[in-house]
């Protein structure tokens, strides 16, 4: 199988199923010299794991990180980074009516028609549960942009579930806010409002659809490449990448078009340092799919969770019937809330990549000190240290 790979320099290569033994990513391009925290990792799976509230999936995973590879003495090194997330409470029993029964609208026929077998416990390679990879790269990305020399900053919050629909907020308010409420969403009456609606829909045994909004700060100008490797695309893979995505907005979007193209247009004025700057962000922080140095913003949209409780019909390849099941289990009646970390991390990855391209950051080490050796993270040498006299090693003029 192939597309299981993700950025250029800055890459992850991920592994596992929904009810394997663990989840796991391999991260290459980190500069050696960060000071890369498991901690601050396990923060984003936290926001990202399940049992949450009533309103994510009963699954009860921890979702511990365990950093395998890449770093000294709490220092990136330089080498690929490797993490793993053991699987702890996998029942693959519920998925047994399905395994030549595909459910409507999910990966089972599709998977199975290209290799002709699948793992079909918890969906396996197809499950969003395969995200938890991708947040945990994300939480080393963003580890590498806060000590840079740069100021980026990325937040998201959830504005729609079904028909309610947050008012606009500032990105102050969605630091402030999306965190307070199980939605994750920077309005806090619009939240207490969705997370109704999430409850209707799961009480009556049926799921909704939503959006998340996104904004990227700090970002500099003069990132991206004409095309193929432009930010739009490169950030319309990633988040089309996300299990159940529909949909993928830059700046105003679809409203572009029903706008003229005077009303589009955004004529240039020069900033008080002197520098050109567009008149407004219509584009999103983008012109020529390369970065302006204003925000970038956007919308995700995802469909309903399409497992859910009510009667479907399938047919069983292997007998030949026609079925009626009922997809049981543990799932969550609506996706944006725990999908908030997901479009984070996946921004985080995407940006830093780019940073390290264009050279911003040095993709060897985050000091930018290249042939110097001597180093504050530099691990030091216990034969340098007279009291540790369990490995106080002798030099060649000892006796």
């Amino acid at each position: 199988m192939n597309g299981n790979e993700f950025g250029r320099l800055f890459r992850m290569t991920t592994y596992g199923e929904s009810h394997g033994d663990a989840m796991g990513c391999t991260v290459s391009g980190v500069p050696a010299g960060v000071e890369l925290s498991e901690a601050e990792i396990q923060k984003d799976l936290d926001r990202r794991k399940p049992g949450q509230s009533m309103i994510t999936t009963s699954r009860g995973e921890p979702d511990k990180v365990s950093i395998q590879s890449g770093i000294q003495d709490g220092y990136t090194t330089g080498t690929p980074i490797g993490m793993v997330i053991q699987n702890k409470d996998a029942r693959s029993g519920k998925y047994e009516p399905f395994i030549t029964a595909p459910r409507p609208s999910h990966g089972d026929y599709t998977y199975s028609a290209k290799f002709g077998t699948r793992n079909w416990g918890g969906g396996g390679r197809s499950s969003a549960r395969e995200t938890v990879n991708w947040v945990a790269a994300g939480g080393v990305a963003k580890q590498v942009l806060e000590q840079s020399d740069y100021d980026i900053q990325i937040k998201a919050h959830v504005c729609q579930i079904g028909d309610v629909v947050a008012d606009d907020v500032t990105f102050e308010e969605m630091l402030e806010h999306s965190e307070e409420n199980e939605v994750r969403c920077g309005d806090p009456e619009a939240a207490e409002e969705m997370r109704e609606l999430a409850d209707k829909y799961q009480k009556e045994g049926d799921s909704i659809g939503g959006a998340i909004y996104f904004e990227c700060r700090g970002v500099p100008r003069g990132l991206g490449a004409p095309r193929f490797d432009s930010i739009p695309s490169r950030l319309g893979q990633a988040m089309y990448s996300i299990p159940a995505v529909t949909d993928f907005e830059l700046g105003i979007g679809r409203e572009a078009r029903t706008a003229t193209g005077s009303e589009y247009t955004e004529d240039w004025e020069f900033s008080a340092d002197g520098d050109p700057v567009p008149v407004g962000n219509d584009h999103g922080g983008l012109q020529g799919g390369i970065t302006t140095g204003d925000p970038i913003y956007g919308e995700v949209t995802w469909h309903a969770p399409v497992s859910f409780p009510k009667t479907q019909k399938t047919v069983d390849w292997e007998t030949g019937e026609e079925k009626e099941i009922t997809v049981t289990g543990r799932h969550d009646p609506v996706l944006p809330p725990r999908a908030v970390p997901v479009v984070e991390a996946m921004l985080a990855c995407t940006i830093l990549d780019f940073m390290l391209l264009g050279g911003r950051i040095n993709p060897d080490r985050l000091d930018g000190r290249p042939g110097e050796y001597d180093t504050d993270y530099h691990p030091s040498s216990p034969q340098n240290d007279p009291e540790d006299a369990d490995t106080h090693a002798k030099t060649i003029d000892d006796d």
